[in-house]
């Protein structure tokens, strides 16, 4: 992983933990995106036909990159938009349950529409509490983040599964918008039902795309209504036959964007997925270990057992402004100070603000 640091100009202003924020872009992807616009400079309408294949071709990296059917794969402008067009096709009255302090644009989806909403506390034993709800209440969709935005708590992904195997007809709807791109993910095998995601953190791929996953019996649990010519591929005489993921992609969608998509995926596959999943754990253990000795930590997490490299450490804004001049990357969020670390992270990284901490306390 240390020869993609030099792709990464920002790296040499300081040290870069703010990859929950903001994922960095590479210098190649620079390349591709100045080449497209020149493309489009030059060529014109002559264009389209290009756009149109890079729009096409961005599905199926997405499907290949994620194992879902390229059928199920809806490209949308991010996921706070996806899931709302999903909502408005979901029975009122559902039951469902959300997790407390779960990111805002997932839980005022549900809040904001008329169905019947249970909540469970961000604790240790979170998965039996969410088990019990669900079997208790009767609970018909279950709706969280695979990676929580404030401190990187981490569902686990096995539990998804047991879940679908033991309430086959409970709706799994995840954000992986802190998750994406971090970990080697198999939709199809998730048990989840429907996974959207942002692209511009984890996945490096900038703003403006996102996706929207399905699993093949999904689109029974809801009744869309939203139509455009590009959902029906501009065709008239196919008004009656878009099948549910085109319901997302009503207008146009911009060949730069997710053409950027297209190109952060491949990026990530030449590097390989197992090779990101692997530095990116040993960024998390280690990480965790230097925090927790420190004491700056919530306690929930002494509990679990994975992490994902999102931290939220218990510091004050004096911490967090000596952070900052000391050319560290960091935002404030809820109590603390959270650092996120990725491919283009090193241990480096975790010992010099750990330095910074150590001086500071």
């Amino acid at each position: 992983m240390e020869k993609l640091r030099k792709e990464f100009p920002v790296l040499r202003n300081g040290i870069y933990a703010n990859t929950a924020v903001y994922g960095l872009m590479n210098e190649s992807l620079l390349d591709w995106r100045q080449e497209h616009d020149l493309d489009f400079l030059i060529q014109g309408s002559n264009m389209r036909e290009k756009s149109l294949r890079i729009i096409s071709d961005t599905r199926q990296t997405v499907s290949k990159f994620f194992n879902c059917n390229r059928e199920n794969v809806a490209l949308v402008n991010n996921f706070s938009l996806g899931l709302n067009l999903l909502l408005e096709g979901l029975s009122p009255k559902k039951k469902v349950l959300l997790l407390e302090g779960d990111y805002p644009s997932l839980n005022w989806a549900f809040e904001n529409r008329d169905f019947d909403i249970s909540y469970v506390k961000m604790t240790a034993d979170l998965e039996e509490t969410i088990y019990e709800k669900i079997n208790k209440n009767n609970i018909e969709v279950l709706a969280l983040s695979l990676v929580q935005w404030l401190d990187g708590f981490t569902i686990d992904r096995t539990f998804l599964k047991k879940l679908k195997i033991d309430f086959p007809n409970l709706l799994i709807i995840a954000d992986g918008t802190q998750f994406c791109g971090s970990t080697s993910f198999d939709f199809d095998a998730s048990g989840i039902d429907v996974l959207g995601a942002s692209a511009y953190k984890w996945l490096l791929a900038g703003y403006g795309n996102g996706f929207m996953l399905f699993s093949d019996k999904v689109e029974n649990n809801f009744d869309l209504r939203t139509i455009g010519f590009n959902a029906a591929n501009g065709e008239f005489d196919k008004k009656n036959e878009i099948r549910f993921a085109k319901l997302f992609e009503p207008g146009h969608l911009s060949s730069l964007n997710f053409g950027s998509l297209k190109f952060s995926m491949d990026y990530f596959t030449k590097i390989g997925m197992d090779a990101i999943t692997a530095h990116n754990k040993n960024l998390a253990v280690k990480a965790k270990s230097a925090f927790q000795q420190l004491g700056l930590l919530d306690e929930k997490f002494d509990h679990r057992e994975n992490h994902s490299t999102i931290f939220n450490i218990k510091v004050g804004n004096e911490v967090y402004q000596k952070l900052e001049d000391k050319n560290v990357y960091c935002a404030q969020r809820g109590q603390g100070v959270r650092l996120s670390f990725h491919i283009y992270n090193n241990e480096e990284d975790i010992n010099g603000i750990v330095k910074i901490l150590q001086t500071t306390r």
